[in-house]
C-alpha cells in the first residue's frame, strides 16, 4: 500500500534541499524526517537523495526519477482535496422556509434578498400558514426552518430561538373613527365599538383574549378575519377599530389611512421566533441563512 505521507515528507526534502527545514515545514521532528525518507527508500530499494555539504539533493538514478511523478500525484490530491471542501462549505440547494405571509412580507423578504445576492446558487422554497400549520410542517419534514409568531408551546422535538422581531400590538382606526386617536381611549370601552380582530386559532388573538381576560375586560368581535392585509383595509373603510402590530401599520399610519388609538394600557410585547428541528442536519446554506438570526 502507497504511504501519501513518505512521499509528502520526500518531496518537502526535495523542494527545500534541507532535512531541517523540511521538518519545520512539516512540523515534524529532523530525525522523523530521516526515518520517512530511509523507509521509503528500503520500500522503493533505490537511493533518493545524494547528501553534500549544500545539502539534501535528488540522486540522479533515483530522486530525479521520481520527482514529478510525485509533485503531479500531491497536486491531484491537493485539488481533489479543495474540491471537496468547496463542495462542504459552498452554499448550495434549498432552503424551504415556512411562515405566515405577514411575517414573510415584513419581516423574512429583505433578508432573504440579501441572501441571495450573496449565495445566488440557493434556491428557496417558501410555505406560508398560520403559526400552528407551521410547526406542524416542519415537524414533519416539510420545511427545513420555521418563522413563527410567540408564544407557543414548548416541544421537545424543536429548538426555539426567541425574539427574532418584536411585534407592538395597537388599536388602529380609519377615518370614520379618527376621533378616538385624538384623546386615551379605556380598554373597557372597546367592547362598545365594532371589533375587527383576528381569528380565535391564531396567536395574536388568544394573546389579545388572555391579556384583556387578565383585566376582567370581555370582547366580542364584529368581525374576524385571516390576515392582517384584510383587516387594514376593513378598518381603512370604517368598518370598525382592528387590532395590529405597529410594525405591520408603519405605511398605513405615514399615507393617514390608519390612525394608533392611545389606550389606558399598552398591549403586551409579543415577537416573532425561529425554529428548528433537533434531529434534522442543518446544510452549509440553511447555518449561512439563520445565522442572520442569531
Amino acid at each position: 500500500m502507497v504511504n501519501l505521507d513518505l512521499y509528502r515528507v520526500f518531496y518537502t526534502v526535495a523542494k527545500s534541499g534541507s532535512l531541517t527545514k523540511a521538518a519545520e515545514e512539516l512540523y515534524i521532528s529532523q530525525p522523523a524526517v530521516s526515518r520517512s525518507i530511509k523507509q521509503l527508500e528500503t520500500q522503493l530499494g533505490i537511493s533518493l537523495f545524494t547528501r553534500t555539504h549544500r545539502g539534501m539533493v535528488l540522486s540522479a538514478q533515483g530522486g530525479k526519477i521520481i520527482f514529478n511523478e510525485v509533485e503531479r500525484a500531491l497536486a491531484l490530491l491537493s485539488e481533489a482535496q479543495n474540491r471537496i471542501e468547496e463542495m462542504k462549505n459552498s452554499a448550495t440547494g434549498i432552503i424551504r422556509i415556512g411562515a405566515s405571509d405577514t411575517i414573510f412580507e415584513y419581516f423574512l423578504a429583505d433578508k432573504i434578498v440579501a441572501f441571495h445576492e450573496r449565495f445566488p446558487a440557493v434556491k428557496f422554497e417558501l410555505t406560508a400558514d398560520f403559526t400552528p400549520d407551521t410547526v406542524e410542517k416542519l415537524k414533519a419534514d416539510k420545511c427545513d426552518v420555521a418563522f413563527v409568531n410567540l408564544p407557543i408551546s414548548p416541544d421537545p422535538e424543536l429548538k426555539l430561538y426567541g425574539n427574532c422581531m418584536r411585534l407592538h400590538d395597537t388599536f388602529v382606526v380609519g377615518e370614520k373613527y379618527k376621533t378616538l386617536s385624538q384623546k386615551v381611549t379605556p380598554l373597557s370601552s372597546l367592547k362598545e365599538l365594532p371589533l375587527i380582530l383576528m381569528e380565535q386559532n391564531t396567536v395574536a388573538r388568544r394573546s389579545l383574549d388572555n391579556f384583556l381576560s387578565s383585566l376582567g375586560v370581555e370582547i366580542e368581535p364584529s368581525i374576524e378575519v385571516g390576515s392582517w392585509e384584510l383587516m387594514k383595509r376593513l378598518v381603512a373603510q370604517g368598518m370598525g377599530v382592528g387590532v395590529i402590530p405597529r410594525e405591520y401599520a408603519q405605511k398605513n399610519f405615514a399615507d393617514g389611512s390608519l390612525f394608533e388609538l392611545v389606550t389606558d394600557s399598552a398591549l403586551p410585547v409579543r415577537s416573532v421566533g425561529m425554529l428548528l428541528s433537533k434531529s434534522a442536519p442543518v446544510s452549509y446554506a440553511l447555518h449561512n441563512f439563520i445565522e442572520q438570526f442569531q
